[in-house]
């Protein structure tokens, strides 16, 4: 018992598909994924240093890509209206530029596509990163948990569990902390489940927020 495995890997091909999209032989493999890494990391901090500073997060769902011979296909998921899109084509432009810098390849175009969440707080990245918001400017944990369930409940969601891990509120001695409303069967395959692992660095130290939130199935 007490064997762990990440909710997404175990339910690809039923009701999750891939993030990344794209075929290379066993040698090149790694670079491939390194690649991806790259791509995720630069949209990210480009992000994080144009965001306007009173939004306060960056409000990505999720990144997907998808490889040709001749073209990177990128697809931001993206929750709130933040500078990416105010910010007119300038902005995806700018971003696409710095992105195909990064990756210094000359023989394959870069194209980067957004699309809005109809529901940001359904999504457990945006979550995380509201939870972690939260915890920085010091607002007690359980208070930061119980408004994530709330805001996720508007979102017409099964269940939701939220856990915090790390050491809370500073006390010496690190624990975890965690919080359900609702259904979250993590033992049926084909129940579609949305799960991140959220990493936020507090004046005390590290803290992990991971977020399963159930979205449909039996």
């Amino acid at each position: 018992m007490g064997q762990k495995i990440n909710p997404l890997g175990f339910r690809l091909g039923t009701t999750q598909n891939h993030h990344s999209f794209w075929f290379a032989q066993p040698k090149s493999f790694s670079l491939g994924l390194q690649e991806d890494e790259k791509i995720r990391d630069c949209i990210k901090n480009y992000v994080q240093k144009n965001m306007r500073i009173s939004s306060g997060f960056e409000g990505i769902a999720r990144i997907e890509i998808q490889k040709r011979i001749d073209l990177i296909q990128v697809i931001i998921h993206i929750g709130f209206p933040n500078l990416l899109i105010e910010g007119r084509k300038r902005g995806i432009e700018e971003l696409q530029t710095n992105v195909q810098k990064e990756l210094n390849s000359t023989n394959r175009r870069l194209n980067i596509a957004i699309t809005r969440v109809e529901k940001p707080y359904g999504q457990p990245n945006i979550l995380a990163e509201y939870i972690a918001l939260q915890l920085k400017n010091r607002v007690s944990f359980r208070k930061a948990m119980k408004k994530a369930i709330e805001l996720t409940e508007q979102t017409d969601t099964k269940g939701i569990q939220v856990q915090i891990a790390g050491r809370i509120d500073g006390k010496e001695i690190a624990r975890v902390e965690w919080i359900r409303e609702g259904r979250v069967p993590l033992q049926t395959i084909r129940a579609k489940i949305d799960y991140c692992s959220y990493t936020v660095r507090t004046i005390y130290g590290v803290l992990g927020i991971k977020i399963w939130i159930f979205v449909e199935g039996k």
